[in-house]
């Protein structure tokens, strides 16, 4: 087994059984200390460094992870994944593929990974790494294997550090799968005509490679679809990529099909007629289909018969390796949630253009479960690991291309960059997208008409996080490049000067676009393979949205001393008084993610952020039943300076409960709240009480005692919500807080 292999010989530049397995490794135990050591360097003795998370023991579940039962002790175990097999295919060999995140220093450069089955037999591992820590250690991975037939049962497959062999020899190119007959292709009959690719005859030339090694080969081909005399559809291509387990004789096909070129002259929907054939068989036909402009579709099928499974996660792992929020497993999601994601996942909302779980009007106002770190449905699965939760994860990933913001670069074969074209825009004039160097304008072409017209409406200040999650667990390419779309459209998506340009600053719209947008940006610089040309770019962007905040913020002594986002949209409530700390909350959320994930710059800028929820806890003169209210006042007026106490913020925003004793009846009776309640629906995991919870845990990991107070106070409330269907605001610190002397 290899240590470290390059992810891919050539870029792309050219459910079952719930029973409980057999033990695995507790995990999730990690070296706290050497963790952020690792990603920050020493901190100061004796106090860690301003911003930056603190060293502790990691935070421990009140009960085991529910399906999985990590036991056993396995010495050089790191983390594992549970198996579940389809019934029925007792004799069949298992093949999989799967993503896996480590933590820092795990496996080292040099360092290699064997598998382990319950019974202490070993299983060859086929590494593929994608990413990797600034030490040089695995970040992320696509881990492959073919288990042994299990008769139906779950296998638990643990992960052991073993000592550096000799290097395999590389996968066979694809003539040996040409030559048992594979064949693959997709079509569309637009108007009568036929348009086609196929994937055989694509492997034929020089496809680009995305896992390479003795167990499974994929290639990545794609090319626009042809009629029948070679001409070329202007707008609609073809995306494969082919996994063949060369042992087993058998091929997963992913299938994508694109209406996504960027600048192409008169985009718009097209309607047509879908077809995909596997081995010369029929496995999709569809009739219709309006396909969206700038969206895409996939489908995955199999060439060969293998037995479906469902791979479960170590979410303990998971969530110490901080790539992940600290999600708490405390927290069991309830049956009916999960039964109720089984029992909804069908119809139009499943298939190509259909968008899953996520609201058709983005914008919607009000609070939702597609809102957070993790929208509900991902941090049900994150914490379950069930085959319900993951299929509707899974799947409104896959439809997240749906939406129209998916932009390729027909010269690059990749997502489009800023980088590479700075005054790229869809709003503005001639001279706005005009690049002075080139003398061309960077415009997108706009749609003409009703070309264009769809159901769907996006934006940045309501995004769920589509595709972050399904990439670190899947290592599909299809994820990777959802992610890519996603981050990069909401840069180019800004007015041209308003972005800076080239620099694709972030911070002209709402609190909570900045906040979900530097979200999906920050993952993207964090977790997109160190090979891909586009790691650079989003590293980049990030650096400048970061140095951004950081100097109009953090390293600002005119800026609010509460700690709180005060320019374009933040301050526009009550005449431009007030601000929406709920969104603040995000903010304060994401930076804290974003420190988490490994990138300084983030770590001071939640060591500054972090004041605002901890000042609404426990700030002099101010009461933290009301740190969760909608709307604050801030300032007398629009051209008055910041109040420096909660103190004024709270006599100014709700005067009726001015003076009183905090959490008392009487205030309780002012502000119309059950005493003890907080302010923002209490009992409700997705109101304000619920939005302020992440925010308050990474205070509590940088704040030091004041951040342990404030934690505190909010864990003893009286009332809170219950997360077993909801679970995304369900974060806690990583740090014990200090104990009440």
């Amino acid at each position: 087994m290899p240590a470290f292999r390059p992810a891919f010989v050539l870029f792309l530049a050219a459910l079952v059984s719930s029973a409980r397995s057999q033990s695995l490794p507790e995990t999730g135990q990690l070296d706290d200390a050497r963790v952020v050591q690792s990603r920050y360097g020493k901190a100061a003795p004796g106090a860690p460094a301003a911003g930056l998370p603190s060293s502790g023991a990691a935070q421990q579940p009140a009960a085991a992870l529910a399906d999985i039962d990590f036991k056993a002790g396995i010495e050089g175990a790191i983390t594992g994944v549970q198996v579940d097999a389809e019934e029925g295919k007792e004799k069949a060999a298992i093949p999989l593929s799967f993503g896996q995140v480590f933590a820092p220093g795990d496996v080292r450069r040099g360092e290699s990974l064997v598998g382990r089955l319950a019974d202490g037999s070993k299983v060859p591992l086929q590494v593929d790494v994608k990413a990797t820590h600034a030490d040089g250690s695995l970040r992320h991975a696509v881990i492959s294997a073919v288990l042994p037939p299990a008769g139906g049962k779950p296998q638990t497959l643990v992960l052991v550090k073993d000592k550096a062999g000799a290097k395999p020899a590389a996968g066979a190119g694809p003539a040996a799968l040409l030559e048992d007959g594979f064949t693959a292709s997709v079509s569309a009959t637009v108007d009568g005509k036929v348009y086609a690719a196929s994937a055989d005859r694509l492997l034929r030339q020089k496809p680009a490679v995305w896992l390479d090694g003795p167990l499974v080969t994929e290639w990545l081909v794609s090319a626009p679809l042809k009629d029948a005399k070679g001409a070329e559809h202007p707008r609609l291509s073809a995306h494969f990529a082919v996994r063949w387990y060369r042992t087993l004789g058998k091929a997963r096909v992913d299938v994508t099909l694109e209406n996504t070129p960027a600048f192409e002259p008169s985009p718009g929907n097209i309607a047509y007629d879908a077809r995909v054939l596997v081995g010369g068989k029929e496995v999709y036909a569809k009739t219709d289909l309006v396909h969206l402009n700038q969206a895409r579709w996939r489908k995955v099928f199999w060439w060969g018969e293998v037995p479906d499974i469902h791979i479960r996660h170590d979410s303990a792992y998971l969530i110490a390796s901080r790539a992940l929020p600290n999600y708490d497993r405390s927290v069991r999601v309830s049956g009916k949630a999960l039964a109720d994601y089984g029992s909804g996942w069908n119809g139009p909302k499943t298939e190509p253009m259909g968008i899953g779980l996520a609201l058709a009007y983005m914008p919607t106002t009000g609070a939702r479960n597609d809102i957070g770190l993790l929208p509900a449905w991902a941090a049900a699965y994150l914490l379950s690991m069930d085959p319900r939760a993951k299929t509707v994860t899974l799947g409104t990933a896959d439809l997240a291309g749906s939406w129209s913001v998916h932009y390729r670069d027909q010269r690059t074969g990749r997502p489009i960059s800023v980088l590479d074209y700075p005054y790229m825009g869809l709003i503005g004039t001639g001279t706005d997208t005009l690049n002075p160097k080139t003398g061309k304008s960077e415009r997108l072409p706009a749609c003409a008409g009703n070309a264009c017209k769809t159901s769907y409406s996006h934006d940045d200040a309501h995004q769920p996080a589509f595709a972050y999650l399904p990439y670190l667990v899947t290592g599909d390419f299809y994820y990777l490049e959802e992610l890519e779309f996603w981050a990069m459209y909401n840069v180019f998506a800004i007015y041209t000067p308003y972005r800076s340009n080239v620099k694709g600053l972030l911070a002209s719209g709402q609190v909570r676009g900045q906040a979900w947008s530097m979200r999906t940006l920050g993952e993207a610089a964090y977790i997109v393979p160190d090979a891909d040309p586009l790691k650079s770019h989003f590293r980049r962007l990030l650096d400048n949205n970061l140095a951004w905040y950081n100097a109009h913020y953090t390293d600002n002594p005119e800026a609010p001393r509460l700690g709180f986002i005060s320019h374009s949209y933040a301050v526009v409530y009550k005449n431009k008084t007030g601000l929406a700390p709920w969104q603040d909350d995000f903010f304060t959320a994401v930076s804290g993610h974003l420190a988490e994930l490994g990138f300084p710059e983030a770590g001071r800028l939640l060591g500054w952020k972090a004041r605002f929820p901890i000042a609404r806890m426990t700030g002099p003169g101010g009461c933290w039943v009301e740190a969760s209210m909608y709307d604050m006042i801030v300032r007398d007026d629009e051209k008055a300076p910041f109040y420096p106490t909660m103190a004024e913020v709270y006599k100014a925003s709700r005067p009726e409960a001015s003076g009183m004793t905090c959490a008392s009846a009487e205030m309780a009776q002012a502000l119309k709240i059950k005493p003890g309640e907080m302010m923002g629906g209490a009992g409700s995991p997705i109101g304000s009480a619920a939005i302020i919870q992440p925010a308050l845990a990474y205070a509590a990991d940088v704040g030091g005692e004041a951040g342990g107070r404030a934690w505190a106070l909010f864990k003893a409330r009286a009332v809170k919500p219950d997360y077993s269907a909801a679970p995304q605001y369900a974060i806690v610190p990583r740090k014990a807080p200090p104990q009440e002397k």
